[in-house]
Order: C-alpha cells, then sequence, then structure tokens
C-alpha cells in the first residue's frame, strides 16, 4: 500500500530532480502538474478521513453530553424516591424493613449547618489557593505588535491545514 507520506517523499524527490534539469518554466510546471496527481487524490481520501473522525469526535461529544444529562436526571428521580420513601416510612412510624436483597433502616447522623457565614471566625475558613498565574497571550502579542519587546516571548508565523 502507498501512503501519502510515501507519495509526498517521491513527489519531493521529482521535483528536486526537475529543478537540477535545464528546462523551461512551463515544462516544469505541467510536468508538476501531471505528477501531482496521486498526490492530490491520496490527500482528498486522507482529508475526508480527518473529517470523519472530526465528526465522530463531536458525536461523542455530543453523546458524553447527552448521557451525563441523562445521569443527573436519574440521580435527581432516584433522590425524589428516596425522600417519598422517607416520608412514607417516618410518617407511618417504620424504623426498619428487611427484604429479599434490600435492608431499608434510619441512620442517625449529624452535620454542621452555617447560619451566617460572616459570622464565622477567619481561623475557621478555608482559603483555596489562587490559581497559578500564567502568560496573557493577547497582551503579549499587542506588546509585540507594538514594537516592545517582552522577554521569553515572541510572535512566529505559522500554518495550519484547513479541511473544510
Amino acid at each position: 500500500m502507498t501512503t501519502l507520506a510515501m507519495i509526498a517523499a517521491q513527489y519531493r524527490a521529482d521535483a528536486d530532480k526537475l529543478a537540477d534539469l535545464d528546462l523551461d518554466e512551463q515544462t516544469v510546471a505541467d510536468t508538476l502538474e501531471a505528477m501531482a496527481g496521486d498526490l492530490e487524490i491520496k490527500a482528498q481520501s486522507v482529508a475526508h478521513m480527518v473529517r470523519a473522525f472530526e465528526a465522530d469526535a463531536a458525536a461523542v461529544a455530543q453523546w458524553a453530553k447527552d448521557a451525563a444529562a441523562r445521569a443527573k436526571a436519574i440521580e435527581a428521580r432516584a433522590d425524589r424516591l428516596r425522600d417519598y420513601l422517607a416520608h412514607c416510612l417516618d410518617s407511618a412510624g417504620i424504623e426498619k424493613i428487611d427484604g429479599p436483597g434490600i435492608r431499608i433502616s434510619w441512620r442517625n447522623s449529624s452535620a454542621v449547618v452555617i447560619d451566617d457565614e460572616t459570622q464565622i471566625p477567619l481561623s475557621l475558613m478555608v482559603f483555596p489557593p489562587a490559581p497559578a498565574p500564567r502568560p496573557d497571550k493577547a497582551s503579549i502579542a499587542s506588546e509585540i505588535k507594538a514594537g516592545r519587546d517582552v522577554p521569553g516571548a515572541h510572535v512566529e508565523q505559522r500554518r495550519s491545514l484547513q479541511v473544510k
């Protein structure tokens, strides 16, 4: 099987050989155009695969989002049923039920309830760490575009392949 990389390497090698020959520009351009056929077909095939993978990734991401929403709805339904069950058992004065594969009982516990957070002493407060500083690329770009030197940063021109 011939890969795109193999075709591209062969095309580059052939183009370099053509450049070494004493041919007019039109002949070189026509020859390169004729040689590009396989490369273009293979590149288009790879681009179609890129699109297919991107579509699959988007579909999986949407599925995950939908699945998370369904899980949240199911958890909410379970919570409502648990509250309903607790209300019914409490109203009936039932403390324990044992059945095949299930045991329902009350458990005593304690929980701290905050009535007014502003009255809690600072010594009992938790202070989460601030996020670590990170470079502000937009500000750095503005500084460099304005002609100012920014130590540790530079702007470089890049090319990115667009598959539309």
